[in-house]
C-alpha cells in the first residue's frame, strides 16, 4: 500500500500536468479560430481579386486587338510607301546616271560598273512590271550606250597599254632556257597589273551582262598584232645588230634586276656558221663558175696542219674580208637563219604568255578559238617564211647551188626540236593550225633530200671543163666543195639521216627495211637506220667523186700530172675524213675506205715515179756501155756516154722546170715524194757518175758533167714550189 504523503504528490503533479494540457489545448484553439478568420479574409481578398482582374480583361482585350490592327496598318503603310519610293527611283534611274555614262568610265570604273547596275535594275522592273513604258526604252538606250562605252574603254585600255616586247626581252627569255645556272624566268608584263584588272572586271561584265562577244574579237586582234610586232622586231634587232656588231646581244639579268643589264652573246644554234659560209661560197662558186686564178686558181681551203702553207690568195681575202661581196651576202644569209630560228622559239615562248594572259581575260569556253586567232598571222608569218627557204632552196637547187641546204638543215634541226613545245602551245586549236609546223617541216625535209641527191648526182656528172682544171694539179674544187659540203652533214646527221629516210630512200641504197627499224609513223626511223642512210649516201657521194676525178684527170696531156691531180684529192679527201668525224660515219657500211684510199693514193705516187723513168733510163747501168779500163774508148763509145750524160741533164732540167710549177699541198706528202724520188736519181746518177765521172770521153767535161750529186738533190726538193 503506498503511503498518503507518496499518492497526494502523485495526485498534484498529474493536476499539474492537466492543467498544462488544458492550456496548451487553449492556445490550439485560440490559434485554429484566428487561422480560420485569416482564411476567410484571404479567400474574400482573392475572390475580390479575381473579380477585379476579370474585369480588367473584359476591358484591355479590345483595346489590345485594336492596338495590333493599327501597328499592322502601320506596317502596310510603311511597306507601300517603301514600295512606292522603290519604284520611283527607276523612274530616276535615268537622270541619276545620265552624266556618269556620257563621260565615261575611264578613271572611275568601279563607279561607272555601279551606275550600269543601276540601269540594269531598271530595265529588268520595267520588262517585267511595263514594258510599254516610254522609261523602258529610256533605260535601255543608256544601258546600250553604256555597254558601248565599255567596249571602247576595252579597246582604249587594250590599244594603250598593250607594248610591242623589245627584243631584248625575248633573247633573255630564250636564252635563259640554255642556262646551266637557276634563274629566275624572266617575267613578261604584256600590261600594267592596274590595267589588268580592269581589263578582267570589264570583260567579265561584257560577258555576264553585256551578252557580247565582240570584244574578243578586239582582244585577240589587239594581241595578235603585238605578238606579230614583237617576233617582227626580233628579225630587224638581228639584222641592226650583224651589221653593227656582227653578233646580236642580249643582256642578262644575273640580279633579277632590270636597270643594270649586262651583255651577252645570243647563243646560237649548235653549227660552225665560219664554215658553213665557207662552203656556202665555195659551193656557190662551184655551181656558178670556175676560178682561174694563178697555177689553175684552186679554191682549196687548206686544211690546217698538213696544208697550211697553200692557200689561193684571192679566194682567201674573199672569205676573210668581211665587206667583200662574199662575206656580205652569207653574212646576211647566216643572219637570216639565226633570226629565224629566234623567231621561232620566240614564237613559242610569247605564244605560251600569250596564253596565260588570254586566261584571266576570255572566258574559259571562249579561250581555245580566239588563241587559235590571236597567233595565226605571226605563226602564218613563220610558216611563210619557212615556205620561202623552201622555195628558195628548190630554185637553187635548180640552179646546182647547193649552198642552199644549209640553210635548210639548221633550220629544219630546230623545227623538229621546238616541235614538242609546238605541238603543246597550239593544243586545243583547229587541225589546220596544228598542221602548219608538221607540213613545213615536211617540205623541208623533201627538199633537203632533193638537195642532196641532186648534190650527188652533180658530184657525178659534173663536166670535164679544162678552163676549170688547176695547171698545177692541187685539189680541185669539186672534190673540196664535196667534202665541205659533206663535213656539214656531221653538225646534223640525225636531221640529214631523217631527210633521206623521209622519202624511202632505202630502195635507192638497196638497204633493207627491218620492221623493228620502223615506228608506226610511215617517216619515223630509227637512228641507227638514219645513220646507216646517212653513211650510204655519203659513200655514194665519194664514189661518185672518185669516177669523176678519174675522168677529169684525163684532160692532163702529161701522165704524171694526172697522177699528182689524183694524189693530191684522193690524199685531201683522206685527210679530210680523218680529221673529222666523217671516217666513222663512211665506215658504217664502207670498212676498208681508208686502206682504199691509201692504196689509190700509193698507186698515183708509183705512177708519177714512172715519169722520171726517161731520166734515170738515160744514165741506168742496162743502157751503159761495156768497155775496159784503161782502154782507150772508141768513138761511138765516146759519143754514147755524150748521150747519156745529154739526156740526163735535158730531162732533169725538163722535169724541174716543169713539176716545179706543180702543187702538192701536204707538206709530209710532198716531202715523201721528194725524198724519194730524190734517192731513186741520186742513187742512179751517183753510180753513173762514179762510174763515167773519170772517163776521159771529152775534152770539155764541164759541159757534159753539169750537176754534183748534192746538185741534183737540191734541184729535186724544189719541186712543187713555184716560189723556188
Amino acid at each position: 500500500m503506498i503511503p498518503l504523503q507518496e499518492a497526494s504528490a502523485r495526485r498534484r503533479e498529474i493536476e499539474d500536468k492537466l492543467k498544462q494540457e488544458e492550456e496548451t489545448l487553449s492556445f490550439i484553439r485560440d490559434s485554429l479560430e484566428k487561422s480560420d478568420q485569416l482564411t476567410k479574409n484571404m479567400v474574400s481578398i482573392l475572390s475580390s481579386f479575381e473579380s477585379r482582374l476579370m474585369k480588367l480583361e473584359n476591358s484591355i482585350i479590345p483595346v489590345h486587338k485594336q492596338t495590333e490592327n493599327l501597328q499592322r496598318l502601320q506596317e502596310n503603310v510603311e511597306k507601300t510607301l517603301s514600295c512606292l519610293d522603290h519604284v520611283i527611283s527607276y523612274y530616276h534611274v535615268a537622270s541619276d546616271t545620265e552624266k556618269i555614262i556620257r563621260e565615261g568610265p575611264t578613271g572611275r570604273l568601279e563607279e561607272y560598273l555601279g551606275s550600269m547596275a543601276k540601269i540594269q535594275k531598271a530595265v529588268e522592273y520595267f520588262q517585267d512590271n511595263s514594258p510599254d513604258s516610254p522609261e523602258l526604252n529610256k533605260v535601255k538606250l543608256l544601258f546600250e550606250r553604256g555597254k558601248e562605252s565599255l567596249e571602247s574603254e576595252f579597246r582604249s585600255l587594250m590599244t594603250r597599254h598593250s607594248k610591242v616586247v623589245s627584243p631584248v626581252l625575248i633573247l633573255d627569255l630564250i636564252s635563259g632556257e640554255d642556262d646551266l645556272e637557276v634563274q629566275e624566268e624572266v617575267p613578261l608584263e604584256h600590261l600594267p597589273e592596274s590595267v589588268l584588272q580592269d581589263v578582267i572586271r570589264i570583260s567579265r561584265w561584257l560577258v555576264e551582262y553585256g551578252r557580247n562577244q565582240d570584244f574578243m574579237n578586239v582582244y585577240y586582234q589587239i594581241r595578235s598584232s603585238q605578238l606579230d610586232r614583237s617576233i617582227k622586231g626580233l628579225k630587224e634587232h638581228f639584222r641592226k645588230s650583224s651589221s653593227s656588231s656582227g653578233v646580236p646581244y642580249s643582256p642578262a639579268v644575273p640580279n633579277k634586276r632590270k636597270d643594270t643589264p649586262t651583255k651577252k652573246p645570243v647563243k646560237r644554234p649548235v653549227r660552225a656558221p665560219g664554215t658553213i659560209r665557207k662552203a656556202q661560197n665555195l659551193l656557190k662558186q662551184y655551181s656558178q663558175h670556175g676560178l682561174d686564178g694563178k697555177k689553175g686558181g684552186s679554191n682549196l681551203i687548206p686544211l690546217e696542219g698538213h696544208e697550211h702553207d697553200f692557200r689561193v690568195k684571192h679566194l682567201s681575202e674573199a672569205l676573210n674580208d668581211k665587206h667583200g661581196p662574199l662575206a656580205g651576202r652569207d653574212d646576211m644569209l647566216d643572219v637570216e637563219t639565226d633570226a629565224y630560228i629566234h623567231c621561232v622559239s620566240a614564237f613559242v615562248k610569247l605564244a605560251q604568255s600569250e596564253y596565260q594572259l588570254l586566261m584571266d581575260v576570255i572566258p574559259e569556253h571562249h579561250q581555245k578559238k580566239t588563241f587559235d586567232s590571236l597567233i595565226q598571222d605571226a605563226l602564218d608569218g613563220l610558216m611563210l617564211e619557212g615556205e620561202n627557204i623552201v622555195a628558195a632552196a628548190r630554185k637553187a637547187i635548180i640552179r646546182h647551188d647547193f649552198s642552199a641546204v644549209l640553210t635548210v638543215f639548221p633550220i629544219l634541226r630546230h623545227l623538229k626540236q621546238t616541235k614538242p613545245e609546238f605541238d603543246q602551245v597550239l593544243q586545243g586549236t583547229a587541225a589546220s593550225t596544228k598542221n602548219k609546223l608538221p607540213s613545213l617541216i615536211t617540205s623541208m625535209e623533201t627538199v633537203g633530200a632533193k638537195a642532196l641527191e641532186d648534190f650527188a648526182d652533180n658530184i657525178k656528172n659534173d663536166p670535164d671543163k679544162e678552163y676549170n682544171m688547176p695547171k698545177d694539179g692541187t685539189v680541185h674544187e669539186l672534190t673540196s666543195n664535196a667534202i665541205l659540203f659533206l663535213q656539214q652533214l656531221l653538225d646534223f646527221q640525225e636531221t640529214a639521216g631523217a631527210m633521206l629516210a623521209s622519202q624511202v630512200l632505202g630502195d635507192t641504197y638497196n638497204i633493207p627495211l627491218d620492221p623493228r627499224e620502223t615506228s608506226s609513223s610511215a617517216t619515223s626511223y630509227s637512228s641507227e637506220f638514219s645513220k646507216r642512210l646517212l653513211s650510204t649516201y655519203i659513200c655514194k657521194v665519194l664514189g661518185n667523186l672518185q669516177l669523176n676525178l678519174l675522168s677529169k684527170s684525163k684532160v692532163y696531156e702529161d701522165p704524171a700530172l694526172s697522177a699528182i691531180f689524183l694524189h693530191n684529192n684522193y690524199n685531201y679527201i683522206l685527210k679530210a675524213l680523218e680529221k673529222s668525224e666523217l671516217i666513222q660515219l663512211v665506215a658504217v657500211t664502207q670498212k676498208t675506205a681508208e686502206r682504199s684510199y691509201r692504196e689509190h693514193i700509193e698507186q698515183q705516187i708509183q705512177t708519177y715515179q714512172r715519169s722520171w723513168l726517161k731520166v734515170t733510163d738515160y744514165i741506168a747501168e742496162k743502157n751503159l756501155p761495156v768497155f775496159q779500163p784503161g782502154v782507150k774508148l772508141r768513138d761511138k763509145e765516146r759519143q754514147m756516154i755524150k748521150e747519156r750524160f745529154k739526156g740526163f741533164n735535158d730531162g732533169l732540167e725538163e722535169l724541174c722546170k716543169i713539176q716545179k710549177a706543180w702543187a702538192i699541198p701536204d707538206t709530209e706528202q710532198r716531202d715523201k715524194i721528194r725524198q724519194a724520188q730524190k734517192n731513186i736519181v741520186k742513187e742512179t746518177y751517183g753510180a753513173f757518175l762514179h762510174r763515167y765521172g773519170s772517163v776521159p770521153f771529152t775534152k770539155n767535161p764541164e759541159k757534159y758533167i753539169k750537176y754534183r750529186v748534192e746538185q741534183v738533190g737540191d734541184m729535186i726538193d724544189r719541186l712543187f714550189d713555184t716560189s723556188a
